[in-house]
């Protein structure tokens, strides 16, 4: 009998919980050192100053807290591993999801909508993913819950959104990682009549944008990329609202078997948001580079200016946070 993981959140948070104005703070601090390497083409050095920036801030926090979905395992990572412990131990119990630098390609390179993000919720909150691809469909708030369906063709998805817009296909524009694997999927959305935006990397943002069409002109998120990022994204989405449709990819020798030992005995399970975050969710995230949604960070001689945004899905708080730091404890990059 195949094995279903269940998510089920062990404890709840305080009403006044500090937790999304510190992870705010992490996540600026992290997208601050990360930026420092933005342009330089080196993005194995901005992923690992991020990482490392994170993980001593993190540790910092007045909470019990266990790394769900982070940098990989242990033998492949020395901090933020699966499995690893975080915080003072003398706070709630919560998992956490951490991505550092979301986009170090795009950060190496200065191109738009590199981020760091984390989510943070009690113990027991978020689906546990092996590193791993997954496939995803989303779309934001608004629509009739079912309106899409993995398994449904492009033009099928396109056509049930437009309707639901009002509009033809031809004013729908897709957001897709442009990667070789998508060669099939492009072709196919542009044969339904839609636009399209490739993205270089980043599809957390990718999904995120799916949330404010007006703003950033993307209406609807299709492709495979990281399951990490999926959590991530699907964090995101218990937040801000909007339907998330995920499958798992098991295609390469053992990972059929890195699933099971993950606990989940269905490969082709097909995920809601719901099944892969629940309770009481706080997500933040500050842009290292400009985007559509937030500016990258500012460097100058009096100090840093950081953009970031900051979520919690019990209260249904969402902030827009522009953040000032002096000089004094924040190096600039000169």
């Amino acid at each position: 009998m195949a094995v279903k993981p269940q998510i089920t959140a062990q404890n709840e948070l305080p009403a006044d919980s500090p937790l999304a104005a510190e992870l705010v703070r992490i996540t600026e601090l992290t997208a601050i050192a990360a930026a420092r390497l933005r342009g330089h083409g080196d993005e194995q050095a901005a992923d690992r100053v991020a990482t490392e920036t994170m993980h001593a801030e993190l540790q910092k926090l007045a909470i019990d807290g266990t790394v769900v979905v982070g940098q990989g395992p242990h033998d492949q990572s020395e901090c933020l591993y699966v499995g690893e412990k975080i915080g003072s131990k003398r706070g709630p119990k919560v998992d956490l999801v951490l991505a550092p630098l979301e986009g170090a390609t795009i950060c190496a390179k200065n191109q738009a909508n590199s981020i760091s993000a984390a989510a943070v919720a009690p113990r027991g909150s978020f689906l546990a993913v092996p590193k791993i691809y997954m496939e995803k469909i989303a779309i934001g708030p608004g629509y009739p819950e079912g309106l899409l369906r993995l398994d449904a063709t492009p033009a099928e998805n396109l056509n049930a959104l437009a309707d639901a817009k009002g509009v033809p296909i031809s004013a729908l524009t897709v957001c897709i990682l442009d990667r070789p694997r998508h060669a099939r999927l492009i072709e196919e959305v542009r044969a339904a009549g839609a636009a399209i935006r490739l993205i270089a990397d980043g599809d957390v943002v990718g999904v995120i944008h799916t949330t404010m069409p007006e703003e950033t002109g993307v209406d609807i998120y299709m492709g495979c990329g990281g399951a990490a990022e999926g959590v991530l994204a699907a964090a995101a989405l218990a937040c801000s609202g909007g339907q998330m449709l995920a499958r798992l990819v098991a295609d390469r020798p053992g990972q059929v078997e890195l699933l099971r030992k993950a606990g989940i005995g269905d490969p082709r399970r097909i995920y809601g948001i719901a099944d892969m975050v629940c309770g009481d969710v706080i997500f933040a995230a500050t842009a290292v580079t400009d985007g559509r949604l937030m500016k990258g960070v500012r460097f100058s001689k009096s100090g840093v200016t950081t953009h970031s945004s900051a979520m919690r899905s019990a209260t249904g708080m969402a902030q827009s946070i522009e953040t000032s730091y002096r000089t004094v404890g924040v190096a600039t990059p000169w």
